[in-house]
């Protein structure tokens, strides 16, 4: 066994999980228990600040869950990730074809011990950093295709050193501009994420959002006023007086989704 100490945090909602797997890691010789998070959002400002060799993040937590977390963590300071999970029958293919490890509920101390033996062996790598990225990436592809409908609730957004955490349902419009989507919200307040509309798409309920053209989503309770233009495209004016253009190919669609009593 690596004589090097891995330094390492939980994250959790929950405290009881996070007790039980607090207490395996103290009984651990080679590993030294850093901090608990109860929260994806605290889990991120804990990673950034004390940057730890492992995270244990728990899949499934209100608000930022931890697919969120390394989303918005930044990419010098991503740690090695072991996911603790209930998620049996969809997470496991997914981390194993990304070669990420994964904890199943409740925690095995035989289990454990192999994650921790990973951990060890990964680090030794001068590149770990880079590969765990790369093995992340392709874990939340496969992860999100293969969990079953669960529209986005909230957005989390990176400001600075802070995570604002957008309600979906106060999201007026969605446009993309490059490598960006621009959020207008309700109130005409406009936050910025590195996220292609592809992806994000599909995480939103289809009966709340509807593609205006292709680069931009609107909500449909946000839409005032639909105004026909020549060659049978639209413009649609929003209820925080943004104006979106309709394509043609997504005029049809609009007219059968809004137009229909």
């Amino acid at each position: 066994m690596s004589a090097t100490v891995l330094r390492v945090i939980i994250a959790d909602d929950e405290r009881p999980a996070r007790r039980f797997l607090g207490d395996m890691l103290r009984e651990c010789p080679d590993v030294e228990l850093l901090g608990e998070a109860s929260s994806g959002t605290e889990a991120v400002e804990m990673i950034e600040e004390i940057r730890p060799d492992l995270a244990f993040l728990d899949l499934q937590m209100p608000e930022l869950d931890g697919l969120g977390v390394i989303k918005l963590v930044k990419k010098s300071r991503l740690p090695l990730i072991a996911f603790v999970t209930a998620y049996e029958e969809y997470a496991v293919r997914a981390f194993e074809l990304s070669a990420i490890d994964y904890l199943l509920k409740p925690v095995e101390p035989i289990r454990l011990r192999t994650t921790l033996m990973r951990a060890h062996e990964r680090l030794e790598h001068a590149d770990f950093r880079t590969d765990e990225a790369r093995r992340l990436r392709l874990a939340t592809v496969t992860l999100q295709a293969s969990l079953p409908n669960a529209f986005l609730r909230r957005i989390p957004i990176r400001k600075r050193d802070e995570i604002v955490l957008v309600a979906v349902s106060t999201v007026c419009s969605i446009v993309a501009d490059g490598e960006l989507l621009n959020l207008t919200l309700l109130t005409g307040e406009r936050h910025s994420i590195t996220y292609r509309l592809k992806d994000l798409e599909p995480r939103l309920d289809p009966s709340q959002f509807v593609r205006l053209s292709r680069g931009a989503l609107a909500n449909v309770d946000a839409i005032k006023r639909v105004s026909p233009m020549p060659g049978g495209t639209y413009t649609v004016l929003l209820v925080n007086g943004q104006s979106i253009n309709v394509s043609r190919i997504r005029a049809r669609v609009l007219r059968e989704q809004l137009f229909r009593l």
